[in-house]
């Protein structure tokens, strides 16, 4: 289920074209500083995937940032921040030869590959290049998995490193990625074990790696709640420290959502609302094909807020186009007398959004717009890590105790937890007009 806060809509809002993504660069700035502040020395590299718009990379550029670029146009719009090749890392491990010749022109140094193939392309097209082997991951505890696609096992990824220095490259250490929105900060610890040992195995073999990618899958602030990041920070570093001990390498990261994630807020438009099958849906202007493509699936559950006031009810979710895939959420609530031309903000819709949208069905891709101003999208007092767990009997959400819980923030009325808020049998509550237990506190 995913969250639901209600409230007035502002007048000027009848005047604002939809959809749109509004994006704060000074939430960039800050969520960049908190993150540096929760990993310690661990060198941040942002995954430009996430949302290449160039505000966004000006604010990483300034706050010190270096950039994870999979592409050439990646690298170009990275490089044109100013910042130098030095602070760029190419991170995607199967490339076409012209584009690692393209990054190795700009001066890029530093590749990570997960097959034996693909260090003979980087040796051939970026010769004396510094090589990072990725490690694949099951993705368990994210919500955005990773697994299969990408990584070697242990034994190949020894197989590379130990290559490298034969193809006249540099084995510089282990790169992985546990999965997107990682609620588990506890899945670094296997990897980072891992790669302790195949580092141990490489120095036995004259090598001196110095080198550990700990990827990305840092929260923003979605429906389910992750721990604080300096949880995932304390984790991290007790990790290394027990698998590295003297031996400690240099840490980097490709963070994305955990940097721009919360600085977005994706505004739209209800189109209509039609009852069938006894079932309500409710149309957007922005749907799975022109901003909320994490959706698929119902991977990603973004923090809803919308402008009607009327009681929960439960409601299908839908995009614009005339593809019977675009559909967000097939069990969400919604106020019931959501009409057409209310708004419904996402919040945290800060990457994966526009970087995803197409002009599918000739509906124009998702639009930017730059502010100092976000609305604020599920407001809440912030609550001690762990949250409560809850169970779910049927189709109904309840905390523990069973008991009703309320909150004086974000609304006047009190709701009972369970109470018209189908769940859909997941393993969270969300509270609609109150708030609830991991969600950040508003700070815009």
């Amino acid at each position: 289920m995913t969250t639901l806060i209600a409230a007035p809509v502002d007048a000027a809002a009848e005047l604002v074209t939809t959809p749109r993504l509004m994006l704060s660069p000074r939430a960039i700035t800050r969520s960049y500083r908190a993150l540096r502040a929760a990993l310690g020395d661990v060198t941040l590299y942002y995954a430009v995937k996430a949302n290449p718009h160039p505000a966004v990379l000006a604010a990483i550029a300034e706050a010190g940032g270096c950039f994870d670029v999979a592409s050439p146009a990646e690298t170009g719009a990275a490089l044109a921040t100013g910042a130098d090749a030095s602070r760029l890392l190419s991170s995607n491990p199967m490339q076409s030869r012209p584009a690692i010749r393209h990054h190795h022109a700009a001066g890029i140094d530093t590749f990570v590959v997960d097959s034996l193939d693909e260090a003979h392309k980087v040796a051939a097209e970026a010769p004396g290049a510094t090589l990072l082997a990725r490690l694949a991951t099951s993705g368990a505890g994210s919500d955005w998995s990773l697994a299969g696609k990408f990584g070697a096992d242990p034994a190949e990824v020894f197989a590379i490193l130990d290559l490298a220095p034969q193809l006249g490259l540099q084995a510089a250490g282990v790169a992985f990625h546990v999965g997107s929105q990682q609620r588990e900060p506890e899945r670094w610890i296997a990897p980072i074990d891992t790669a302790a040992g195949i580092f141990t195995a490489l120095r036995e073999h004259g090598h001196r790696p110095w080198l550990l990618d700990l990827g990305g899958g840092f929260p923003a602030s979605h429906a389910v709640p992750c721990p604080p990041l300096a949880v995932y920070g304390r984790t991290i570093e007790a990790a290394v420290q027990a698998a590295f001990g003297a031996h400690r390498p240099r840490l980097i990261a490709e963070p994305g959502r955990a940097l721009v994630g919360d600085a977005g807020v994706l505004e739209a438009s209800v189109l209509g609302v039609a009852h069938r099958a006894g079932r309500r849906w409710v149309y957007l202007d922005a749907g799975i094909f022109n901003g909320l493509t994490e959706t698929l699936g119902e991977a990603i559950h973004y923090r809803l807020r919308t402008s009607a006031t009327g009681a929960p009810a439960a409601a299908v979710l839908a995009g614009p186009t005339c593809d019977s895939a675009d559909v967000m959420y097939r069990c969400v609530d919604l106020p019931d007398d959501l009409a057409e031309g209310d708004r419904v903000w996402f919040a945290a819709a800060g990457v994966y959004t526009t970087s995803y949208a197409s002009a599918f069905n000739g509906f124009a891709p998702l639009r930017t717009e730059l502010t100092d101003t976000l609305p604020c999208v599920g407001c809440s007092r912030p609550t001690p890590w762990p949250a409560p767990r809850w169970r779910c009997p049927g189709r109904r959400c309840w905390p523990p105790s069973g008991r009703p819980r309320t909150t004086p923030r974000c609304s006047a009325s009190p709701v009972r937890p369970g109470s018209r808020r189908a769940c859909c049998c997941r393993r969270f509550w969300a509270a609609s007009a109150t708030g609830s237990d991991g969600f950040a506190p508003c700070a815009w």
